[in-house]
């Protein structure tokens, strides 16, 4: 409930914002990427507009749009919007919003929409709990994770859910968010005076690697390093190649032990040895390193590549391994 001090808390709290959070997109016509789900007269684009949403998946890496497209939907549908974090809801707190959706439903005829962000925290007795509503109409769920869903979600609450999986965003498309961050003067920095050179913009789309949150905030870092909070707002900022790259520091591996990447990029190696790509093995062998895989793990598998593949045409190679 709103009181005297609300509006001057919610102000505080829009004051320590981070760029990549005030740039969030609230409209469908604002949202970048993922034109192959959510382009014009696109299947997830369609039903969104007609407010026939399905119980959906979003999978894909971080920075990619899956909580904000949430957002977009809240803010759209008619039906109502409930959003709660898998890693801070318990069975009871699952529990306790699906009755209200039942009685909300029951009783005023309107629908919920129930949005758990990283799905994949919830374990299998959590995710069971919502099987018989999302199976039953009482909630229109969406779900987002950075991890496969066939691995992490319950087979059952798969097949009730229509998947979409979330690519990284391009080297264009993460310009064009850059641009807008620079010019959007109610959001972004548009009163800041800021100046992105061509390079500096073209170091923090590639380097981002498809993930807009960390291009923003590398951006907003290279502003905020410049700029005190008694500077001169009519002084420009200029963000050039030195300060894009002191703000991004490395580029970002996608890589996870147990993940996908894990056995995706060492299945690259070993085809590269197969293919006789030395160039591409050594590639792939330097960013599982960079990425600070199990030095033990390559090295195995080397061994097992050298007797099982290489070994055909060379004898030697185990011995070599």
């Amino acid at each position: 409930m709103a009181d005297l001090f609300s509006k001057q808390r919610e102000s505080h709290r829009d004051g320590v914002l981070p760029l990549a959070a005030r740039m969030r997109p609230r409209t469908l016509e604002e949202f970048v990427g993922q034109e192959h789900f959510i382009g014009p007269g696109k299947l997830l684009r369609r039903a969104i507009e007609a407010d026939r949403l399905g119980s959906v998946l979003f999978y894909g890496p971080a920075g990619t749009g899956k909580t904000t497209l949430a957002m977009i939907i809240a803010g759209m549908t008619n039906a109502h919007f409930r959003a709660i974090h898998a890693a801070l809801s318990g069975v009871k707190e699952v529990r306790e919003v699906l009755e209200q959706a039942r009685e909300r439903l029951e009783t005023a005829g309107q629908r919920t929409v129930l949005f758990v962000d990283e799905l994949h925290r919830f374990n299998r007795a959590q995710q069971d709990v919502l099987l018989d509503d999302v199976e039953n109409g009482i909630i229109i769920l969406i779900g987002a994770t950075t991890e496969n869903p066939f691995y992490v979600i319950n087979a059952p609450l798969i097949s009730r859910s229509q998947i979409f999986q979330f690519r990284p965003l391009t080297v264009e498309e993460i310009r064009t968010l850059l641009r807008r961050a620079v010019q959007d003067e109610e959001r972004g920095l548009g009163t800041e005076n800021v100046r992105l050179t061509p390079e500096a913009e073209e170091h923090l789309a590639v380097t981002s690697d498809g993930d807009a949150r960390r291009a923003l905030t590398a951006l907003d870092i290279a502003v905020r390093s410049q700029r005190g909070p008694q500077s001169d707002r009519r002084k420009p900022v200029v963000v050039d190649l030195p300060a894009a790259a002191d703000s991004i520091q490395r580029k970002a591996l996608q890589h996870d032990r147990t993940g996908d990447a894990h056995y995706d990029t060492i299945s690259a190696m070993i085809k590269s040895i197969r293919g006789s790509d030395p160039d591409a093995a050594v590639y792939w062998l330097a960013r599982m390193l960079e990425a600070g895989e199990d030095p033990r793990f390559l090295a195995r598998r080397l061994v097992i590549a050298a007797a099982e593949d290489v070994g055909n045409a060379d004898p030697q190679a185990l011995v070599v391994a």
